[in-house]
């Protein structure tokens, strides 16, 4: 199974993306959902998660500004308002089942001032 994320671009400071991530095929045992970001030059951090389709998780530096969900597809989303240029990186979606991680290919977000 292969994850494919989209929904990244160019958007003005204070404006919003969403982003979606979505399996290739069905992943069994899913245990949990993420979202991780990678900025140029610095390491991937994670920024969101959700576990079980609703217990939801959010880094200090989200402040209320993104939102994570997911459907029965198993389709994974970021809902990312009130963007500004520190959130400009790399996003990528992570899988999580009893086999192991699932890494999206990534999705290029950049914010400008």
């Amino acid at each position: 199974v292969q994850l494919q994320a989209s929904g990244g671009g160019l958007v003005q400071s204070g404006g919003s993306l969403r982003l979606s991530c979505t399996p290739s095929g069905r992943i069994s045992g899913l245990k949990l959902q993420a979202w991780y970001r990678q900025a140029a030059g610095n390491e991937r951090t994670w920024v969101a998660s959700i576990t079980a389709g609703r217990h939801k998780r959010y880094a200090d530096f989200v402040e209320g500004r993104f939102t994570i969900s997911t459907d029965n597809s198993k389709n994974l989303y970021l809902q990312m308002n009130s963007l500004n240029h520190e959130d400009s990186a790399v996003y990528y979606c992570k899988y999580t089942s009893p086999w192991g991680d699932i890494w999206g290919q990534g999705t290029l977000v950049t914010v400008s001032s």
